[in-house]
């Protein structure tokens, strides 16, 4: 007898695992191919929670762990669509909805392979959350109709002014759709708007909400949205890892000031791709702790560029390497490509390439500037982040004042900088143009090059400062 049970058992084991497997299959296939139009809606709804509480998340130091995954709910539910329409929302685009959000979201959480529905042709206004783990796998965020923020700077809790739509410890999350987000940030980009509510409201620090922000999570994908006019940065990724952006769109008026585009910090194992930016700040921001990030194919501009920095801000440790930026265009912005620290900071950059650049009436295409300063005067100080082993080559285009700008720190030099087919020629709209200007700055050049006095722009190598350099390169080892 026990010989015939060994064969059952084994037929079991067998049959547990294809039944495994098949859904693991049909969980990523449903995340990749969920229909991209806004479900029809009848009067009476499966789901119907309208209790949900708003957990806030306003602090920037690192958070407690997270809690336990939640139960694990028997295969297969009873449905996966979690729309926030079943869950109370008025879709008026004036209701608070924010608790049908949540209550969805709860919801869909302990469901594998869940999608959370903003259904289209509705627009919902959301007050400041969080929407956190950790969750089931597969969490899919569908944003096919609309999210408002609050438009009016008083309705904002005190503690929410640092990001309006928090998402924290998730894993193997999405979010996708036919959407938009709008920040609604017209009257954060009033100073006289800001300073009018900061008489009012005692210890407000001075703070614009990010609109979108992901805080410790992973394997994260952003894709096909749209985020328009931010309070402050659009889309913001922080402690976070293995995180792709595809097909997105981000818009907000060049003159609203600091609205950076995309924001990594901290952040590792990045890819941004075949997406439009333009805005009021930098279109892509890359900060300290970030590395193995893959920028490419990105229309950028209006803004400030492709940024990495600033770094070092208040004699800070900063560490980046690891960066690649190509097949980018570049339109009306006051830079192209830049590195910029403060002085006093200590760490490293190194291992960035920018290639194949079209820029078109851009400011300064390619900077370097270890005395960056947003204030009228700084301290001048002799440390900086070292700067080695950046490539420009296939910087082509135009510009309105200078073709490059590579002013490094007289103690640390910038080095192994490459300068490979830079054809930057004056834009014919403008006039009074500025020569090139480099200094301290290590490395060699390779034509075609123009301006022609790029080829004098790098000097050849010299101890001097080479030791502090490589001194700095250990901190972040």
């Amino acid at each position: 007898m026990k010989r015939d049970k060994i064969p059952l058992l084994v037929f079991l084991l067998v049959f547990v695992v294809l039944i495994f497997t098949t859904f693991s299959i049909t969980c990523v296939d449903a995340r990749k191919h969920h229909s991209k139009k806004s479900r029809s809606h009848s009067k009476h709804h499966k789901h119907r929670n309208d209790n949900g509480n708003n957990a806030r998340d306003s602090e920037n130091p690192p958070a407690p762990a997270p809690t336990p995954l939640p139960p694990y709910v028997p295969y297969p539910p009873k449905s996966r669509i979690f729309d926030v329409l079943s869950f109370g929302a008025k879709g008026d685009g004036v209701s608070d909805d924010s608790k049908a959000l949540i209550a969805a979201w709860e919801a869909a959480c302990r469901v594998p392979c869940a999608t959370v529905e903003i259904p289209s042709e509705f627009k919902f206004l959301i007050e400041p959350i969080t929407l956190q783990g950790p969750c089931m796998p597969h969490l899919v965020l569908q944003i096919d109709g609309t999210i408002l923020a609050p438009p009016e700077l008083g309705s904002w809790p005190k503690s929410s002014w640092f990001q309006w739509i928090n998402f924290k410890w998730l894993h193997n999350f999405t979010i996708q759709g036919t959407g938009t987000v709008d920040g609604q940030g017209s009257n954060w980009w009033s100073l006289s708007q800001v300073h009018y509510i900061q008489k009012r409201s005692k210890n407000i620090p001075n703070m614009k909400p990010t609109a979108l922000r992901f805080y410790a999570s992973y394997d994260v994908t952003v894709r096909n949205i749209r985020i328009i006019n931010s309070p402050q940065c659009h889309l913001k990724f922080d402690n976070s890892g293995k995180v792709n952006v595809t097909n997105i769109t981000i818009s907000s008026p060049e003159n609203s000031p600091n609205t950076d585009g995309i924001h990594l910090q901290n952040t590792q194992d990045v890819e941004i791709q075949h997406s439009n930016i333009g805005c009021g700040d930098d279109c892509v921001s890359i900060q300290t702790g970030c590395s193995n990030v893959h920028v490419h194919h990105i229309n950028c501009g209006p803004g400030h560029g492709i940024s990495l920095g600033g770094l070092g801000k208040e004699e800070s440790v900063a560490c980046v390497s690891n960066l690649v930026v190509d097949n980018i265009s570049v339109q009306n912005t006051l830079y192209g490509v830049r590195i910029k620290t403060w002085q006093g900071g200590i760490g490293s950059v190194k291992n960035v390439s920018f290639s194949n650049i079209q820029v078109s009436d851009v400011k300064v295409p390619i900077m370097i500037d270890q005395y960056y300063c947003d204030k009228h005067k700084c301290k001048n100080q002799t440390g900086a982040v070292a700067i080695s082993g950046v490539t420009y080559n296939q910087i082509i285009g135009t510009y309105s004042v200078q073709p490059i700008h590579l002013a490094c720190s007289n103690n640390v030099p910038c080095t192994d900088v490459d300068l490979i087919d830079i054809q930057l020629n004056p834009s014919p709209k403008y006039r009074s143009f500025q020569q090139a200007l480099c200094w301290n700055s290590y490395g060699k050049s390779q034509a075609p090059l123009v301006p022609s006095s790029i080829d004098y722009c790098l000097r050849r190598h010299s101890g001097s400062g080479m030791e502090t350099a490589k001194s700095h390169e250990n901190i972040c080892q």
